[in-house]
C-alpha cells in the first residue's frame, strides 16, 4: 500500500437492517489505493451485505459512504459501477448461451458510428484482456461449454476489462484449482501493483495471508478488527472470526453408538467435484460435514440423492450396493433431502402443505386410483401438530408461511415417506431460535427411531453440538474425521481454511 496515501472509499458506521434483523451494526472500513484488502468473517458475519453496499446493491439505512473525500450514495449497481466498483460474486453473472466476448462487453457492447455492433472489435479487445491475464480462452467460445475455472476466469475477466479502481472478489478461488489459483494470486499482486484497490473476500486463510496487505475481520455484523497483515497469524484471525465458545444450547440426545451402518460410501467422486469420498454412518447417528463454501459438502448431498452422477466409487445402504439414477430412485429406496435452498428446490409454492408433505410417498395417499384428498389432509394435519406447524398452513400456500415453518413443511414430507437416511443441507439456514430448537428435537426423535441423519451446516456450533461425528471437507477431499466431542469449533475452521497442515484422508480411512 502506498505511504501516505488518500483513501480511496471510506465506509463510516453502516447500518443495515432486513426485516428487523441487524445485519451491519455500525461497521466502518477504510480502503486505499493500491492495496489488496482482505474482509474475513463467518456466514452471516455480514461480508456479503456490507459488499452489496459498497456494490449499490443495497443502500445503508444509517452512516456514511466516501469516495475520494466526497459523500456518495450509490442507489443502484450502475452508478457503483460508474464511481470505479467492478464485483465478482460467489453465483457467476454470465450467460451461459452467449460467447465470452459478448459477456465481457454485455451491456456496453462496442459500436461503430451508426449504432453498428462491432463485434470484431470486441473479439479483439476481449482477447486483449485475456492475454494480459494469461488465459488461453477463445473470445469466440460459448461460456457453456467451458469448465466452471474458466468461466470463473472469464468473469474476472469481465470486472477487469472495465477499468475500475475497485475489484471486489467474493470467494473468487472456490471453483478454481491450485495452478489457477496460484495465477490468480499473482494477478491480484499485479493489479495491486498498478494502483488497483482489491477487496478479497474468501475463506481459505492461506490465500488470505499470501496476498493481503490488510484483514479486517467482521463478526456478527459488527466490526472486530483492522489491522496489518504482517501484525497478524491465522490463529489469531481464526479467534476473532469464531469468538466463542461452543454452548449448550442444542438438545442433542446422543445415544449408544449402533454398530450397523445405514451407509456406506467407498471412493466416491463426481464430475461436479466430489473427490475420492469415503465414510461411513450407523444406524441413528448424526454425521456432520464441515466445511467452507465450495468445499463440496452440497455436492456430495447431490450424489447421494442420484442428482450429480457418480464417476467412480460404490455406496452401500443397509448393505445392498445401490446406485441411484436420479432422485426419484433416492426416495424409494428410502433417502430424503432437504436441501440447501428450499425456495428454489424444496418445496412447491402453489400447494398449502398437506400436498407438499404427501408427494414424497403418493401411493399412501390413494383410494384405488383416485388421490384420497381426506386422507392426505388429515395426513397433512397430524404432522403439522407434530412439527408445531402454524395451523394456516393447511389453508394457506407455503409462500406465505416464514422460514421457519416452510423448513418443518419439508421435514415433515420426510417423516412422512418414512426415509431411512435424511440428508440435512443447512436445515436452520434463515429461520428463528424457536423453530431451530424444533429442528434439533425432531434430529432426536430420528435418530432414537434408528434413523441416520447426514448433517451439512456452515454454523459451526451446531455443527458440533449436534452430530456424533463430524468429517471436515476442502476441495472435494475429507481431510479428518473424529467424533464432534474430540473437535473443537476452532480445530474446524483451521482444517477447513488450510491454516492447519492436515492431509486429505485416504480412501476408507474414516476415523
Amino acid at each position: 500500500m502506498p505511504a501516505h496515501s488518500a483513501p480511496l472509499w471510506e465506509l463510516n458506521n453502516i447500518f443495515k437492517a432486513f426485516y428487523g434483523v441487524q445485519a451491519l451494526k455500525s461497521v466502518s472500513l477504510t480502503l486505499y489505493p493500491g492495496e489488496v484488502h482482505a474482509l474475513l468473517g463467518e456466514n452471516g458475519s455480514g461480508k456479503s451485505t456490507l459488499v452489496k453496499c459498497l456494490a449499490g446493491v443495497h443502500q445503508p439505512d444509517r452512516g456514511e459512504m466516501l469516495h475520494q473525500g466526497q459523500a456518495v450514495n450509490l442507489h443502484h449497481p450502475v452508478e457503483a459501477r460508474a464511481h470505479g466498483v467492478a464485483t465478482i460474486f460467489q453465483e457467476f453473472s454470465l450467460v451461459p448461451s452467449l460467447s465470452v466476448a459478448e459477456n465481457i462487453y454485455l451491456g456496453r457492447q462496442l459500436r461503430y458510428p451508426g449504432r453498428v455492433v462491432n463485434w470484431g472489435g470486441m473479439a479483439r479487445a476481449t482477447e486483449q484482456v485475456l492475454q494480459r491475464l494469461n488465459l488461453h480462452i477463445d473470445p469466440q467460445a460459448i461460456v457453456r461449454n467451458l469448465s466452471v475455472a474458466e468461466q470463473q476466469l472469464v468473469e474476472i475477466a469481465k470486472a477487469i476489462s472495465q477499468e475500475s479502481s475497485l475489484l471486489i472478489m467474493d470467494e473468487p478461488t472456490a471453483a478454481l484449482g491450485l495452478d489457477e489459483t496460484n495465477r490468480l494470486l499473482d494477478l491480484i499482486r499485479d493489479l495491486a501493483r498498478q494502483g488497483k484497490t482489491i477487496l478479497y473476500i474468501s475463506h481459505r486463510l492461506d490465500e488470505v495471508f499470501a496476498v493481503a496487505d490488510r484483514i479486517t475481520v467482521l463478526k456478527d455484523g459488527r466490526h472486530m478488527i483492522t489491522e496489518d497483515r504482517a501484525k497478524l497469524d491465522i490463529d489469531q484471525v481464526v479467534q476473532l472470526m469464531v469468538g466463542r465458545e461452543i454452548t449448550q444450547h442444542y438438545p442433542k440426545v446422543h445415544h449408544a453408538p449402533n454398530p450397523a451402518f445405514c451407509l456406506e460410501v467407498r471412493g466416491l467422486s463426481t464430475r461436479k467435484g466430489v473427490n475420492n469420498v469415503s465414510f461411513e454412518i450407523r444406524r441413528g447417528e448424526v454425521f456432520g460435514l464441515g466445511g467452507m463454501v465450495g468445499s463440496g459438502r452440497t455436492e456430495i448431498a447431490r450424489a447421494l440423492f442420484g442428482v450429480d452422477a457418480h464417476t467412480a466409487g460404490e455406496v452401500y445402504l443397509e448393505g445392498q450396493r445401490v446406485r441411484f439414477r436420479s432422485p426419484a430412485q433416492a426416495i424409494g429406496a428410502g433417502v430424503g433431502l432437504i436441501p440447501e435452498n428450499r425456495k428454489a428446490d424444496g418445496l412447491f409454492f402453489n400447494f398449502e402443505a398437506h400436498p407438499n408433505i404427501s408427494v414424497s410417498r403418493l401411493r399412501g395417499m390413494l383410494l384405488g386410483p383416485f388421490l384420497d384428498l381426506r386422507r392426505e389432509r388429515r395426513t397433512g394435519r397430524e404432522f403439522i401438530e407434530k412439527l408445531k406447524i402454524t395451523r394456516n398452513a393447511m389453508e394457506k400456500s407455503v409462500r406465505y408461511l416464514s422460514g421457519g415453518n416452510q423448513q418443518k413443511v419439508v421435514i415433515a414430507r420426510w417423516l412422512y415417506s418414512r426415509a431411512r437416511l435424511l440428508i440435512l443441507d443447512e436445515p436452520t439456514q434463515g429461520i428463528d431460535i424457536g423453530a431451530k430448537l424444533d429442528v434439533y428435537n425432531v434430529i432426536n426423535e430420528l435418530t432414537a427411531q434408528g434413523i441416520s441423519i447426514l448433517l451439512i451446516s456452515s454454523d459451526y456450533p451446531e455443527l458440533l453440538a449436534m452430530s456424533d461425528r463430524v468429517a471436515v471437507l476442502r476441495d472435494g477431499c475429507i481431510l479428518h474425521v473424529t467424533e464432534a466431542k474430540h473437535l473443537s469449533e476452532y480445530d474446524l475452521l483451521a482444517i477447513a481454511s488450510g491454516a492447519s497442515s492436515v492431509q486429505a484422508a485416504p480412501a476408507g480411512v474414516t476415523g
